[in-house]
This record gives C-alpha cells, structure tokens and sequence, in this order.
C-alpha cells in the first residue's frame, strides 16, 4: 500500500487474543522506530456488552506500559492521516466493527452490488490513505466467514463484503497472521519488523 510503511492484517476468531498480540506488535515496530502509537477504535457502546468490551481493551492498554493516543473513529477512518507522522505505528480495532458502522451508514435503497463496492471502496481507500501516513498500519479483524452465514440478505451482503475486504488486505499486506487461542501465526511475510 505505501513505500516505506508496512501493512499487517491480524485476524482471528471472537476472544482468540488477536488485539492483544495485535498491541504487543505495535509495541515492538515502535520500539525499532521511536513513533507515537496510536490506536484507532471503530467500537462504538450500543450496549452494556460492548461497553464492557472497550473498558477492558482500554484497561489492558493501560496496563501494558505503552503510551497510546487513543481516537474514537467508527467510520471515515481517512481524517486520521492528517496528523500521522512517517514513524507513526496505528493500530485498527477493528475492520469487522468499522465496515458494520460504515454498512449501517449508508443508504440501501439502491442497487446492494452497487453499495457494496462503494462501501469496500471507501474503505480501502481510507485504509491506504492511513497507511501511506505512517510507518506500519496494523488492521486487526475478526474472522467471521467459517461459521454458517444465515439466510439473510444483509447478514449475507455484509459478509460478502467482509471477505472481499480481507482478500484486498492481505493481498497489499507485508504481514498476515491469523490467531487462534492466543497463538499467533504468520501466513504471510517474513519476521516483523
């Protein structure tokens, strides 16, 4: 996606780890390079559960002894690189949660193939603008495509959507891991950093 900067794409399944090694990682690229970490959540609190979820992502955050710029970006993700430097490490948590803020968003009175590749547009976009602004763009996503998709055209349309977006990332990505009970592994790139 960008010259100097790299691209990683960590997925994984619901509570496998992934955020955690995915800001483990982060840590490492900003040890090597001396950049402001900033991590970018696409959560929304629509409900106690997910209330309850970003006070722990935030908890272990604090907790980890890195010093994070936290913003609060549930869609347009591009506003973010305007103040990103070149050593900048910025970690995205999650796709999953900012495609269904962006799906959400839109109106679906039009053609859905029509909307769909808008919406996966707009979103690579975003995601290349952000990381040709800094040194590593970590994109953590949940892998929802194993599991059977109900018989519901949304539900549908926005996994469609979903696996074309993990397609396109991994696809420019320098690094792809997947994280299954803690225990990441790497499906594409050599050692990072």
């Amino acid at each position: 996606m960008a010259g100097e900067s790299s691209l990683i794409f960590i997925t994984g399944g619901v509570r496998s780890g992934k955020s955690r090694f995915a800001e483990n990682l982060a840590g490492v690229w900003q040890a090597k390079y001396s950049g402001q970490l900033h991590y970018v959540a696409a959560g929304q609190p629509s409900d106690q559960e997910m209330k309850e979820r970003i006070l722990r992502h935030q908890r272990d955050r604090e907790l980890s002894g890195l010093h994070w710029r936290t913003w609060e970006i549930p869609r347009n993700l591009s506003q973010l690189s305007i103040v990103l430097t070149k050593n900048d490490i910025v970690l995205l948590d999650c796709l999953t949660t900012l495609l269904n803020n962006e799906f959400f968003h839109i109106d679906w009175q039009q053609e859905q193939v029509e909307v769909s590749k808008r919406i996966e547009t707009k979103i690579i976009n975003d995601l290349k603008q952000v990381a040709q602004q800094t040194r590593a763009l970590i994109v953590v996503s949940n892998e929802v495509l194993g599991a059977a998709i109900p018989d519901e055209a949304m539900v549908f349309t926005y996994a469609r959507i979903l696996g074309k977006l993990h397609q396109a990332i991994v696809k420019e990505a320098d690094f792809a891991y997947l994280v299954e009970a803690g225990v990441p592994m790497r499906r594409k790139g050599e050692v990072s950093p």
